[in-house]
């Protein structure tokens, strides 16, 4: 299991918890990281949350998320994120959003609080899913994720509502 980077409101480290114990119904500020995948033809991957996953279980959302691990440099966290995740390499990863954060309670009322920078990158290869992160995915016309969310908000992962028009904003979507 992984240990979790605990932050500061300011985003400096305070220390380390194992990422078992940090999601509850009172989850410290802590390190983590959203990544967007883009085909070939410019479609973004999104992804439906396997039904075991501990926060916002089949929930449609970004390409996949992640936490680096103490002291991991944050792209090759994207990267090994990317493998274990959709069985994939990445090229070209792009921090786009450096001061991406949230705070949001699922049904179940655990809490994601979270330090997320967002990136974009550029699949290579076909994916290979892990079923234990992923039920389902899609790939999709970036305007069609944008009418697709804004129709049924419901149906998406809180951070992909809050992310969608800050990447609008500059030209990712």
């Amino acid at each position: 299991m992984d240990d979790v980077t605990l932050l500061a409101e300011d985003g400096t480290a305070v220390g380390v918890l194992p990422k078992r114990d940090v999601h509850t119904s009172d989850t410290p500020l802590h390190l983590a990281f959203s990544c967007h995948i883009r085909d070939d033809r410019g479609r973004i991957l999104v992804t439906r949350r396997a039904l075991s996953k501990q926060t916002w279980p089949g929930v449609w959302t970004n390409s996949f998320c992640g936490h680096p691990r103490p002291g991991e440099d944050m792209a090759a966290a994207v990267a090994r994120r990317a493998y274990e995740e959709l069985g994939v390499r990445l090229s070209d990863i792009r921090l786009v959003l450096p001061y991406f954060r949230y705070r949001a309670v699922d049904a179940s009322g655990i809490v994601e609080n979270e330090i997320c920078p967002v990136h974009v990158a550029v699949i290579e290869g076909d994916l290979s899913v892990n079923p234990e992160e992923v039920a389902e995915w899609a790939w999709i016309e970036p305007s069609d994720l944008v009418d697709a969310v804004e129709r049924a908000p419901f149906a998406f992962s809180p951070w992909i509502r809050e992310q969608l028009p800050q990447l609008r904003q500059i030209g990712e979507v």
